[in-house]
């Protein structure tokens, strides 16, 4: 049986967009927000293992200068207060990037990462860093559990990020995307999403993986948080989205919203295949026109095309832990340095070809809907640690540099979260997001079931 939910006066159940105003005007403050969210870490943190540094009083310090800097009547920042978990692949000028690697214990890199340093600069409060897998590749998985049944992945490489949104342990996160390390952990853990168009976000100063790829990500509790953060990070962000509100309100009815199967869908498992299909139904009751777009066929080679990419440029991304450390680098992370796929650089250049061509092609496909709704996972969260989920449905929209929203609010039979994404043209960002808005008000998605705090457990 679902717990009755925490009472709305503790300022931890509160969403990026909720706060905001109340720490702009002083009705919060950012110590008592950091407090209550230390609070909860401390109770939960111990079974979910989403983090692995955080610094009470280093933070309470700065929240207690934020709040300082309130009072003296100064300009505010446009997320003053805010507080915001940081994957540990970005670099902190004040916290260890360790990259959950055996190599880089205790590495300080004493600068902040570019999107670190805005959201900095825009008020934001860092409250810590977040688990991932090792170098947001592969090798080492995170210690971090899904808060929805702690015996499941909360997926990767994001985890920590994604399970520290979803337990209410901070309303903010950022992540980051090589093949589906943002939308697969926001889909399993139950939360909002979002994977901008590649290059939209810089990604200074952030572990690189695979440069044609790696994109900067989020994970937020509504629409409106997600759009926060874009307005933050975008460099031409519209005026209008200030603050974090949508740039203007989308109506569903008479829009036109494209399913899309994608030619992985023999993979989808029976709670993907019930969410479209509620979905479906969802916004026909809304007034939207439902289309069905299938993909051009020669679309089902680019899953592939991406593995082939992200392995083959993370050869030259790990190449300097190999030089350094040789054998002591992990064996899944040598093999991709020593080429043991034998993909010749032939192929790499066929692959960024045929990429560089469909990007186009389904952007003029895309345009003539509103968004295009698709699977996130092929299910819910697998059971086991190790196993960080398939990225089947998120590969092609990462090749294709499209902007992503994980929208959370379906639910399989025993009550685990399965979500699906939005996408849509290159740099349609802001207006997919106000799409996600509108259909995020059509659903409610229940919060994961409350945990007993226990010793933080061993990894499996």
């Amino acid at each position: 049986m679902q717990p009755p939910a925490p009472p709305p006066t503790d300022p931890a159940n509160l969403t990026a967009s909720q706060s905001l105003p109340l720490l702009r005007s002083g009705q919060l403050s950012a110590e008592a927000l950091a407090q209550a969210l230390l609070g909860r870490i401390a109770e939960r943190d111990g079974a979910v293992c989403a983090w692995v540094t955080v610094r009470p009083t280093q933070v309470l310090a700065q929240a207690r200068a934020l709040d300082a800097y309130r009072r003296s009547g100064a300009p505010l920042g446009p997320l003053h207060g805010l507080p915001v978990g940081v994957k540990d692949v970005i670099n902190t000028a004040d916290l260890p990037t360790q990259h959950n690697s055996p190599l880089r214990q205790g590495e300080q890199p004493g600068v902040d990462a570019a999107c670190v340093a805005l959201l900095r600069t825009a008020g934001a409060l860092v409250l810590g860093k977040t688990d991932t897998v090792e170098f947001a590749a592969t090798g080492r998985r995170a210690a971090t559990r899904n808060p929805w049944d702690l015996d499941r992945t909360p997926g990767g490489s994001s985890s920590g990020s994604a399970a520290a949104v979803a337990d209410g342990q901070v309303p903010l996160a950022l992540a980051t995307q090589t093949g589906g390390s943002t939308l697969r952990p926001a889909s399993f853990c139950g939360v909002w999403g979002f994977k901008p168009t590649w290059g939209l976000v810089s990604t200074e100063g952030c572990k690189r993986y695979a440069t044609t790829l790696d994109t900067l990500g989020w994970m937020a509790r509504s629409a409106d948080d997600l759009a926060l953060l874009l307005s933050v990070l975008d460099a031409e962000a519209p005026p209008q989205n200030a603050g974090g509100a949508v740039a203007a309100p989308f109506s569903l009815a008479g829009a036109r919203i494209a399913l899309c199967r994608t030619p992985m869908w023999p993979r989808a498992e029976l709670a993907t295949r019930q969410a479209l299909a509620q979905a479906e139904v969802t916004l026909r009751a809304a007034g939207a026109t439902v289309l069905h777009l299938d993909l051009p066929a020669d679309f089902a080679e680019l899953p592939a095309l991406q593995l082939r990419t992200m392995r083959a440029e993370g050869q030259a991304a790990l190449l300097p832990e190999w030089r350094r450390h040789g054998n002591a680098l992990e064996a899944s992370l040598r093999d991709q340095v020593l080429n043991t796929d034998r993909t010749s650089r032939a192929a790499l250049c066929a692959a960024w070809d045929t990429a560089a061509a469909a990007r186009p092609r389904f952007d003029a496909l895309a345009a003539g809907f509103d968004a295009v709704l698709t699977p996130s996972t092929p299910g819910v969260a697998p059971a086991g640690l190790h196993n960080t989920g398939d990225l089947v449905f998120n590969g092609l929209w990462t090749l294709l540099h499209v902007p992503c929203i994980n929208l959370p609010g379906w639910q399989d039979d025993a009550g685990l979260p399965v979500g699906l994404t939005l996408t849509g043209p290159r740099f349609s960002d802001h207006h997919l997001l106000a799409v996600a808005a509108a259909l995020g008000r059509l659903f409610t998605l229940r919060t994961p079931p409350q945990r007993d705090a226990g010793t933080r457990p061993t990894p499996t």
